[in-house]
């Protein structure tokens, strides 16, 4: 409300004539007059309009009541969190102390006059009162919306994804505007993501993207930071929300480099906003067109880590003489961070050396200690090929080139002639033994991680018959944060039970019944076909 505008006013007096003459100078002034006769029935008025949401801006409170001093009356309004914010003018003819007006401003009044007193200082003192409390309800409400900024701006910086980050931007601009809203972001593959906080069913059409699209391209044209535009409404297109036909579309147009795509933030033009308002929205385009950088650039790094990874994780699973084998790489999903899962199947002068790593901790610094430790292990595996001697031997290589890095390991040397098979564990899943009797039991076989330079145990060995198939897997098929791993071992174990026959059945088969995980998942199953 603007000082000009009038105010509600409650004025408390038990006397009609006193109630009248105060009425008499505030409706002149352009005030509405709420009268009460005691405090009572004051109490019972702010009730009720407190439900309707028409609380008086200001009341005028005789200190001399018959049912309670308006001293009292004053402490209960402020002690009220509704109406606390309300300012309260106390008046009295007959105390009119100083310890009297002590009284009155330590209850918590605004202000106090002593009757009799000329009608333009009661206007005065509520002109002041009323600025008083809008300032404070100006600077609470800007409080508010400055809160309500820093909260979706943590929720943009944790966005996953360019959708998610449109429809938190939507929805903050709603909440700021109080109203319909749009916000729009291009993703890396430079496809256009609508978000709206009233959005219902499906988005709108490509069409209607595409115009957006296109008005964001031309309107920018380049510039960086935040640029404010109005669309007439015939140029915006149905579908996000409707303009006013005398209004149209106010669009935030914000771009964080010359390199990137510009975001736009959306609303129909109405009424003058608060300028605080406009503020927060140009702050929110920034923040919303900066977070989009930051998905861009860990989108395209996961794209350079990936694209790494898959490079050296062969997609066809090598021939190996007396052996079926299936592999499976799966990553994450496309937001994730990438990992250092891999596997790996050789055939040596020994036997069929397979197995599978995982580094620890998701990035590109992972996927390149992986590659590593892939080419090292193949490099290794020409001379030697004791699977506790190949971990003895990698340990060593991450503590001098990579101290920082730990990884597991679990390999396996197997006889095709006999079945017979050699396991190390460096701190890996155990492998699963699955049988062709609808059994499976993990292998006993433990050891440190890789990194530490712990000592390493002697390989394990057992003898798989022709119709068991060998599974070594990465904890990012079974792990789920707050389930005992035990308990996501046996799982895994109940299922390759129920899995069909074969190795690639027995791969897909788990990958359906653990569904999309959180972490990068490499998988490899082997069954002799000699034996």
């Amino acid at each position: 409300m603007n000082e000009a505008d009038g105010a509600t006013v409650l004025v408390v007096d038990d006397l009609e004539a006193n109630r009248y003459a105060m009425g008499a100078v505030l409706r002149r002034a352009g005030h509405l007059v709420v009268p009460s006769a005691c405090a009572g029935d004051a109490l019972i008025e702010l009730d009720a309009r407190l439900g309707s949401g028409a609380l008086p801006d200001a009341a005028l409170v005789d200190v001399g009541l018959p049912d309670m001093s308006g001293f009292e009356l004053c402490r209960r309004i402020k002690a009220h969190p509704e109406i606390a914010t309300m300012p309260v003018v106390h008046f009295s003819a007959a105390a009119v102390t100083p310890r009297d007006r002590t009284r009155g401003l330590d209850s918590g009044a605004e202000a106090y006059l002593t009757i009799p007193v000329e009608p333009e200082e009661i206007e005065a003192v509520v002109r002041a009162a009323l600025r008083g409390a809008r300032s404070l309800h100006d600077a609470e409400a800007q409080a508010d919306r400055l809160n309500r900024l820093a909260a979706v701006t943590t929720e943009l910086h944790c966005a996953h994804g360019p959708q998610e980050l449109a429809d938190l931007a939507a929805g903050a601009v709603g909440s700021l505007t109080c109203g319909p809203a749009a916000a729009f972001v291009f993703g890396v593959d430079e496809t256009l993501h609508a978000g709206s906080p009233l959005r219902h069913g499906s988005l709108p059409g490509v069409e209607e993207r595409a115009v957006v699209a296109r008005l964001m391209e031309q309107c920018t044209e380049g510039r960086t930071g935040v640029q404010p535009l109005v669309i007439p409404p015939p140029l915006w297109p149905a579908g996000f929300f409707r303009p006013e036909p005398r209004g149209g579309a106010a669009l935030l147009l914000a771009r964080s480099g010359p390199d990137q795509p510009p975001v736009c933030l959306a609303y129909p033009v109405g009424p003058r906003r608060d300028p605080h308002t406009t503020l927060l929205l140009r702050r929110l385009a920034h923040t919303t067109a900066l977070t989009a950088r930051t998905l861009r650039t860990a989108a395209e790094e996961r794209h350079v880590a990936l694209t790494l990874q898959r490079s050296f994780l062969p997609q066809q699973p090598p021939a190996l003489p007396g052996a079926e084998l299936a592999l499976r790489y799966v990553p994450a999903s496309r937001n994730a961070e990438i990992g250092g899962d891999f596997y790996v199947a050789l055939a040596t002068a020994e036997g069929l050396l397979v197995g599978v790593g995982d580094v620890v901790g998701h990035s590109l610094d992972a996927a390149t200690v992986m590659v590593e430790l892939r080419h090292a292990l193949r490099a290794y595996a020409t001379d030697e090929t004791d699977p506790a001697v190949l971990l003895h031997r990698l340990d060593r290589m991450l503590q001098r080139y990579h101290p920082e890095a730990t990884a597991t390991v679990c390999l396996a040397l197997i006889d095709p002639a006999t079945g017979r098979t050699r396991i190390a564990n460096g701190g890996h899943i155990r492998p699963l033994i699955v049988d062709g009797t609808g059994g499976a039991r993990y292998a006993e076989v433990s050891g440190p991680l890789l990194g530490l330079g712990l000592g390493r145990p002697r390989p394990a060995e057992v003898r798989l018959a022709g119709s068991e198939r060998l599974l070594m897997v990465t904890d990012g098929l079974i792990e789920t944060r707050g389930t005992d791993l035990a308990v996501s071992m046996d799982r895994l174990r109940h299922a390759a039970c129920q899995a069909p026959p074969g190795v690639e059945a027995l791969c897909d088969s788990l990958l359906d019944c653990f569904g999309t995980r959180e972490d990068d998942v490499a998988l490899l199953a082997l069954r002799m076909t000699g034996l």
